[in-house]
């Protein structure tokens, strides 16, 4: 007797879809329907007349942010040199400090460990930022009140009016609060790796830098290159919270403060364009995406099975 194939039933399928029911929702309402607005870059918007009967105007809103002479020049420098660092840094620390927690062997202290790396990424820049305000500040900060007299040297530092200090604060503030969820990604990889590889390292006399770099590091190959063209992509953008909270949007340090991000929103404050912003996303989006592609293609063509798509 021949058996007949099983068809196909919608009702047991229900319930998975119903699974994904609200994540369908949340990137269709936060992800697909905010694209409509990319038309406002390319009007003259006006409230009375509303997005789609405003008049178009080409492509003058994205000539704001090339037309700034100099300050175009260092707010685009800023931008793309910090995030260089951030990825470069945010591959070696987060792998170091991944690889020394898995290194731990009572479970008790892993596990405070990890809580105590990942509490910073879970405080909001509000929070990050009088932080370091209760350390730089001029007058009753901690470095300039305690630290300082300590090493007898009476003279303070006026952090916020002095540009050469930030770049320095401004990485170490990022790597600070971005530590532990870099820490934790790398650290799901580096258990999933199988403990034989390592045994059988072992009884080859194997020292243990040796197992680091012949097993945990190529076996987090996948991962690192995943996050690192994620990375790439936003390349163009930099995080609000960092850039304009922690200097206090101090006028005396946007020539190593101020990115794209800050200066679209201070331009956005004081000219109420909002066309010009929606451009300045728009074309930081273009460039995102570009970057994605040519990054996955290099991977692609390097080694094809750890690309993207």
């Amino acid at each position: 007797m021949v058996k007949k194939k099983k068809s196909f039933r919608w009702k047991n399928a229900l319930p998975v879809y119903a699974l994904m029911l609200p994540g369908i929702l949340y990137f269709l309402i936060n992800n697909y329907l905010p694209m409509f607005g990319m038309i406002i870059a390319f009007k003259k918007l006006n409230f009375r007349d509303g997005i789609l009967k405003s008049p178009w105007c080409g492509l003058d809103n994205f000539k704001f942010l090339f037309s700034q002479g100099n300050t175009a020049l260092i707010m685009t420098r800023n931008t793309i040199l910090y995030n260089i660092v951030f990825i470069i840094l945010g591959i070696i620390i987060p792998i170091t400090v991944a690889i020394l927690l898995n290194e731990v062997q009572q479970k008790i202290a892993s596990r405070i460990y990890q809580t105590l790396i990942l509490l910073p990424f879970l405080m909001s820049w509000v929070v990050v930022s009088y932080l370091a305000y209760a350390f730089l500040s001029g007058e009753t900060g901690f470095i300039n009140a305690t630290i300082l007299p300590f090493f007898g040297i009476n003279q303070s530092i006026s952090f916020y009016q002095q540009q050469k200090y930030w770049p320095f604060i401004l990485v170490f503030t990022n790597q600070w609060k971005s530590l532990g969820f870099g820490t934790v990604i790398y650290l799901a990889s580096v258990i999933g790796i199988s403990p034989e590889f390592y045994e059988a390292a072992q009884i080859d006399g194997a020292s243990k830098w040796k197992q680091i770099t012949n097993i945990t590091l190529p076996c987090l190959k996948p991962t690192i290159i995943t996050l690192t063209i994620l990375n790439i992509g936003r390349i163009f953008y930099s995080d609000f919270g960092l850039f304009y909270q922690v200097p206090k949007n101090s006028g005396m340090l946007y020539n190593v403060t101020q990115t794209i991000d800050t200066y679209v929103y201070n331009a956005l404050m004081n000219q109420n364009n909002i066309s010009m912003s929606a451009a300045a996303c728009v074309f930081q989006s273009i460039v995102g995406a570009a970057l994605v592609v040519i990054s996955n293609q290099i991977i692609r063509k390097l080694s094809k099975e750890n690309a993207l798509f």
